[in-house]
């Protein structure tokens, strides 16, 4: 019979007694990357509208992009901690490659459309029913450099946290 506790690896810096939480380098870097993501939102809205908003800050879609800034620190610090031959590697990149084509695709085009409808809506006679329609979020998704950009993002801060021992 074998022993299945001595295959698993133990990583001695991400528990210690006198820590009330587990230390978790992925989770952090993930968490990390996406509010300096958000972030940067408000400095590159400034940039390319030369005007400060906030706003930004809380909004999807924009320059970079966090969600490609967070999923892309998770595979990052996993590869790094865990070993890129890992089931966890291989899940985290998966997700990324899901999250970052969602993201420049479907999540994309969604926006472009929402877009043209409300310009669409703003065109209809003020007695129309839906007139008076709120309008429909447009920033939903990222162009390609707004994924790349923020994958890279997420990759730097992992790198950056990783565990040196």
């Amino acid at each position: 019979m074998t022993d299945l506790t001595a295959s698993t690896t133990h990583h001695p810096t991400t528990t210690t007694p006198s820590a009330p939480l587990p230390f978790n380098a992925p989770l952090l870097a993930a968490f990390l990357s996406f509010a300096i993501a958000q972030f940067l939102k408000i400095f590159t809205t400034w940039y390319k509208e030369k005007r400060w908003d906030s706003k930004r800050m809380l909004d999807s879609g924009g320059m970079p992009s966090s969600h490609s800034a967070t999923v892309s620190a998770l595979a990052v610090a996993i590869g790094l901690q865990e070993g890129t031959g890992s089931p966890a590697f291989a899940i985290a990149v998966v997700l990324s490659c899901i999250v970052m084509y969602d993201a420049s695709g479907v999540r994309l085009h969604a926006g472009r459309q929402a877009e043209m409808l409300n310009q669409i809506v703003c065109e209809l006679p003020p007695e129309h029913p839906l007139s008076s329609s709120r309008p429909l979020r447009d920033s939903l998704g990222h162009t390609p450099f707004q994924v790349a950009a923020g994958g890279l993002l997420g990759c730097i801060i992992a790198f950056f946290m990783r565990n040196p021992y």
